[in-house]
């Protein structure tokens, strides 16, 4: 049965404050069961009627009455106010008194509608040999697309009047604005410096096409330095926040020797008349290696029909966007206790939280991992069958939360009366295994050799031995690697020999190290892009690949026998880490 607060005091007037409505604990907590109370107006008489026949009040006592019941403690209405406040001040008045007097029934759970997701695939340089070739893969397959081009009336043409857009140069940094790039999970970038003979081509680029070697190639545009790595500097800077980051994006903690907190404030169950007390202090070297952590921690009481503690972080002043996540990872030592997290992607104080339970091993530093799909919707102790779906774009706020109650009435089989301390390390985004391939790049072979030393320059391909006439185009392209590789994203770096416009399906050579030659066709190097996307075996891998073929010899293929589709996994599973061909350069760099 849910009973009125023990402080609530008959004054002169005749009336009871706090109002003796009723404030179920349902109200704003899992587990508790409504009942009937005095309505808030009835007159004073009818009331202490009311109470003496449920034995609230000594018999025959007509005046100034003070609940004085087994069990029960005085509530702190100074302490209820401040925490009101401290969360960016109480509700309207009209919702307050709602929160304060609605009952609840228990009711059955629920299944939780399924959490959607986005994934829009950005191919940059999309009107180009490989870029377009990657659009047409990836729209057969139904999959979301979008463009990175800098003529828009070209692309259109190109690749459909349908097309989603982004029309910017990647070499003017106020044309690729991350906003640009919001539900952006992956990239392709098959941007590159256009290379062409000085005595001209055709108007269709035939000779570039099939790959001639040009005696006296040139630049033409851009240069290599412009495109390939402050291109590749400003692309990164574009996406990387929509894509994510392999290590995940920190909320709370320590990282790279700086400390990140939160506001946080005590939301204990006070605000439904309990006396559990809580706090979230920072202890500046309670870490497993002497780094600040938060503790949480307090004194949880049933007194009063509570039984919870919580903390809350304030609004932030700027919502976080954590979908390029697939949870939240929680590095805390563990009391053998079952806590909530509870995330919020409201403003309002008195709405749905998107709630998950989670165990801990008593006395053990341990990584808990929350992913998005398991929150469940929960709003004054029960689950919103018909809730938005959870927005991960959208974070405004978070709570840790320890609860006598669970969920629509269960209890928490762990839960224990007394003083609790739960030390937390870090709070942070992550992305789930396997991990994959978050940006796909295609780079060119040859990119480590022309600094190599002792390497036979007459029988490298012709921009290897012109790497400084053309611009140093390998040296940036190196570069513009380096950077992928530094950026914390999941990557896949493709380094392709000679382009071809052959077909797709001749046998392939896989290699590592920056030593092969030969060619390939520009359809195949589209397939393995897209196959990259999907595959953590080719995650954060640096590769050559060419085709089996010759030079000498032109590979076709019979339509009405058509090769059988490759499954690329084989050659990416024999893949190694940190292999780039960068190694035979660490004695002797060049600098540019």
């Amino acid at each position: 049965m849910s009973i009125p607060y023990t402080s609530s005091v008959l004054n002169l007037q005749g009336s009871l404050w706090p109002p003796r409505t009723t404030l179920t604990s349902n109200s704003l907590h899992p587990g508790f069961v409504s009942s009937p109370l005095p309505k808030p107006f009835l007159p004073i008489s009818d009331r202490l009627q009311y109470g003496q026949k449920i034995g609230y009040f000594p018999s025959g006592t007509r005046r100034e009455l003070i609940l004085a019941e087994a069990g029960r403690q005085g509530w702190d209405f100074g302490r209820f106010v401040k925490t009101l406040y401290f969360f960016n001040g109480p509700p309207s008045p009209a919702k307050f008194f709602e929160f304060l007097i609605e009952k609840l029934s228990p009711s059955a759970s629920e299944p939780v509608k399924p959490m959607e997701s986005s994934g829009i695939i950005l191919v940059t340089g999309a009107t180009g040999g490989v870029g377009r070739r990657v659009v047409d893969i990836l729209q057969k397959k139904g999959l979301p697309v979008r463009a990175l081009v800098r003529n828009g009336e070209k692309a259109r043409k190109m690749l459909g009047p349908d097309i989603d857009l982004i029309v910017g140069d990647i070499t003017k940094e106020s044309t690729v604005d991350p906003k640009y790039f919001k539900g952006v999970r992956k990239v392709i970038n098959a941007i590159s410096v256009i290379v062409g003979p000085k005595e001209g081509d055709t108007p269709d680029r035939a000779k570039y096409s099939q790959g001639i070697k040009f005696f006296e190639p040139e630049i033409k545009g851009d240069s290599p330095e412009l495109v390939e790595y402050v291109g590749m500097k400003n692309l990164i800077n574009a996406v990387r926040d929509s894509v994510g980051l392999q290590s995940g994006k920190l909320l709370f903690g320590c990282e790279d020797n700086t400390f990140k907190d939160l506001p946080w404030g005590a939301l204990d169950d006070v605000v439904m008349g309990g006396v559990s007390q809580s706090t979230f202090q920072i202890d500046t070297s309670g870490g497993e290696n002497g780094e600040p952590i938060g503790l949480f921690k307090g004194v949880v009481s049933t007194a009063n029909n509570g039984g919870f503690t919580s903390v809350r972080t304030r609004n932030f002043s700027v919502p976080e966007d954590l979908s390029a996540y697939d949870g939240l990872e929680l590095r805390l030592k563990g009391d053998g206790c079952r806590y909530k997290l509870i995330v919020r992607t409201s403003r309002d104080w008195d709405t749905v939280g998107y709630q998950a339970s989670f165990d801990t091993v008593q006395g053990q530093w341990q990584s808990v991992q929350i992913p998005f799909s398991f929150l469940r919707p929960i709003f004054r102790a029960r689950t919103v069958k018909d809730a938005s779906p959870f927005d991960p774009s959208n974070i405004v706020s978070l709570q840790l939360m320890f609860s006598k109650f669970e969920y629509d009435g269960k209890l928490n089989p762990t839960f224990v009366e007394g003083a609790f301390q739960l030390p937390v390390s870090s709070i942070r985004a992550f992305i789930k295994d396997p991990i994959t391939s978050r940006f796909v790049h295609v780079s060119s072979a040859g990119v480590t050799r022309p600094d190599r030393p002792g390497l036979d320059l007459s029988k490298q391909p012709p921009a290897v031995r012109l790497n400084k006439d053309l611009g140093f185009i390998l040296t940036f392209k190196l570069k513009g690697e380096d950077l992928i590789r530094e950026s914390g994203i999941p990557f896949a770096i493709v380094r392709p020999c000679a382009l071809t416009e052959e077909p797709a399906g001749a046998d392939l050579i896989f290699d590592q190290g920056d030593n092969i030659m030969g060619k390939i066709s520009r359809e195949e190097i589209a397939r393995i892009c897209v196959a990259a996307l999907e595959s953590a075996d080719a995650c954060n891998k640096t590769f050559e690949v060419k085709s089996a073929i010759p030079f000498s010899e032109t590979f076709t293929v019979d339509p009405e026998n058509p090769p059988q589709e490759k499954d690329y996994n084989t050659y990416f599973k024999d893949l190694k880490d940190g292999i780039t061909g960068k190694e035979l350069l660490e004695s002797s760099p060049v600098p540019v």
